[in-house]
């Protein structure tokens, strides 16, 4: 029948956000089976928003913070909406690491 799987909750509870590994080992006369978790635990999602104050024609930047806490490298690609606003289409961001995303602001006139 259908009896060859069992249930292991686990609770996890970070007081912060990051990368948490935990080996579980399962024992019998017969068998040893070892199970590696890792958990990746985000930050509370949060919106933002930036205010660019410009004289017309003058660019001005802001560099976004972007913290990897994971435990693999990212890639991102970058889809900016909006007239007048410039930036890198691709930034990688090694693991442990917090990497400045250029967003670059440009008008074209008085507004």
């Amino acid at each position: 029948g259908g009896c060859d799987t069992v249930e292991f909750p686990i609770k996890i509870t970070p007081k912060s956000p990051g990368s948490f590994h935990c080996q579980i080992v399962l024992k019998s006369s017969f068998d040893i089976r070892v199970y590696e978790v890792e958990c990746v635990v985000n930050a509370d999602q949060a919106d933002a928003q930036l205010e660019f104050l410009a004289p017309a024609f003058q660019a001005v930047t802001q560099e976004i913070p972007i913290s990897n806490i994971s435990s693999e490298d990212w890639m991102f690609e970058a889809h900016l909406e909006g007239q007048c606003f410039h930036g890198p289409a691709v930034i990688n961001v090694p693991v442990g690491e917090t990497v400045p995303y250029p967003l670059t602001f440009t008008p074209v006139a008085e507004s």
